[in-house]
């Protein structure tokens, strides 16, 4: 992906290139603009990293492509920055009410707890498809059944990369991982939130549209 960069800004890339290190005074000069004009230019380029700058010595060219500051962009995205609200329902919760709550929270995962608010448990849409597939009563078999048990559920955290978490999601082939935080001296966890594929597609179309700088 490209960073798009205006004409203006492309001249002052050139001009730091061959001059560097060069104050904004001078750059201003060499453009025939003043320092006020320029200044928001300036700013871009350099909250962007294709400029640094130093007091009492000026701007100089980082070396770096729009690739390479766009990769280093995303290495820095954690899960916190882009988590969303966890939908959960208690272990006691039949697996009527867990396909009632799906549905209507609209989510593809539900993340089941005990009464201690602990993550004991992780429901998919096919593990719910699954079990009604069957001549079951739905409203008396418990979701602490059918579900994924702890230890065998992929968690994240809220200081892990983005970009960590979404191999995660490619390599489990699954829609969503909770984020969670250790309790009870590191023994259990608790869900804090939840990181989906579309939690990833919000971090590319930021991206595109704004590219996070």
């Amino acid at each position: 992906m490209k960073i798009e960069l205006t004409g203006r800004q492309e001249q002052i890339i050139d001009i730091v290139k061959n001059s560097g290190p060069i104050t904004g005074e001078q750059i201003a000069e060499k453009l025939s603009l003043t320092r006020a004009t320029l200044r928001p230019d300036l700013a871009i380029l350099t909250m962007s990293g294709f400029l640094d700058a130093r007091p009492r010595v000026g701007y100089f060219y980082t070396g770096k492509t729009g690739s390479q500051l766009l990769t280093e962009k995303v290495k820095q995205i954690t899960v916190q920055e882009y988590q969303s609200i966890p939908v959960v329902v208690n272990q006691s919760s039949s697996v009527y009410d867990a396909i009632c709550t799906m549905f209507l929270e609209d989510v593809g995962t539900l993340f089941v707890v005990d009464e201690y608010s602990t993550l004991i448990g992780v429901l998919s849409r096919k593990d719910l498809l699954r079990t009604s597939l069957g001549k079951q009563d739905l409203e008396a078999v418990p979701v602490s059944i059918i579900m994924t048990r702890m230890p065998n559920i992929t968690v994240c955290q809220k200081d892990d990369l983005i970009i960590d978490v979404a191999q995660k999601l490619i390599d489990k082939q699954i829609d969503a991982l909770p984020v969670v935080k250790e309790v009870d001296r590191g023994t259990k966890v608790e869900v804090i939130g939840r990181l989906t594929k579309t939690n990833i597609t919000k971090v590319l179309v930021d991206l595109a549209y704004d590219e996070l700088i």
